[in-house]
């Protein structure tokens, strides 16, 4: 098998991307390699921006979002924090496009264990999240 050089490439990959989109367009800047079957696969750090305008930068392992990196979305959304296998899962802050965010743990793209919101005025609350939801939050009083 050889090995592509290391250093910062440009590719224009096909629909079959980490962001699961209907659109075509793919531009990766990071390092790369051929796998034995000749398919180009993503690794350690880079960017990778879609047509639709998302963008992630940080760590990439097997072709997936693998380790730490943020993720932000056209609509203002950022997801910032520890991927495994193109999912938010681990620690990690997500903000809303309103400026809301939850700081707190992920498994497998849901909020999962004991995290922060934190409202668009800035109004702190913690509890128990279970996906979208958290019952019983309690506001956090500032002293």
């Amino acid at each position: 098998m050889q090995e592509m050089p290391s250093g910062i490439f440009f590719f224009f990959l096909g629909s079959n991307d980490i962001l699961n989109s209907k659109y075509l367009a793919r531009f990766l800047e990071g390092e790369c390699k051929k796998t034995p079957t000749g398919v180009l696969q993503r690794n350690r750090h880079g960017v990778h921006t879609s047509a639709n305008g998302m963008t992630y930068i940080g760590t990439w392992k097997n072709d997936k979002m693998n380790g730490t990196g943020r993720l932000e979305h056209p609509s203002g959304a950022v997801y910032e924090g520890e991927f495994k296998d193109n999912m938010f899962h681990g620690a990690g802050t997500y903000t809303f496009p309103s400026g809301a965010k939850y700081i707190g743990p992920f498994n497998e793209n849901k909020m999962e264990g004991e995290g922060d919101f934190i409202d668009e005025n800035g109004v702190a609350w913690t509890g128990a999240f279970t996906g979208s939801a958290a019952v019983g939050l309690k506001q956090k009083l500032r002293m």
